[in-house]
């Protein structure tokens, strides 16, 4: 029952992050305003915006996938980092008065990756060990 328990926990934390890179991407391709103020405030408007849309598609992806979702988690917890530290050093927490939702999207989908990787961690260890050797 526990393995069950933790089967659901792994695959419900990597379908939340991955739906949640999937959503930003409309903002990110379409050029919305928001997306276009976000990218031009730190400096990388257009080609962060887009690149950061085609690795986010990427990491949704190999989120989806139970046997790619610990690379997926490991991308996406890299992303993340960048995003939170963007929001504590450049933009501010709240951003175009979304009341922080940016922020909290940022925060949700770095705890998913990291349960994905506390989970996976076996896989991971044993994936080090060969490359070691």
């Amino acid at each position: 029952m526990k393995n069950k328990k933790i089967y659901y926990l792994e695959r419900a934390a990597a379908f939340i992050a991955a739906i949640i890179f999937i959503q930003t991407l409309y903002f990110k391709f379409t050029g919305h305003p928001d997306s276009v103020h976000i990218f031009t405030e730190i400096g990388g408007e257009p080609y962060l915006r887009i690149g950061s849309g085609v690795i986010e598609l990427i990491i949704a992806l190999l989120l989806f996938y139970r046997k790619t979702s610990l690379i997926g988690a490991i991308l996406g917890l890299g992303v993340m980092i960048g995003a939170i530290g963007q929001h504590l050093l450049v933009l501010g927490i709240v951003v175009n008065n979304d009341g922080g939702t940016l922020f909290i999207l940022a925060l949700v989908t770095f705890i998913c990756c990291l349960i994905v990787i506390v989970i996976k961690r076996n896989v991971l260890m044993e994936y080090l060990k060969k490359v070691r050797s």
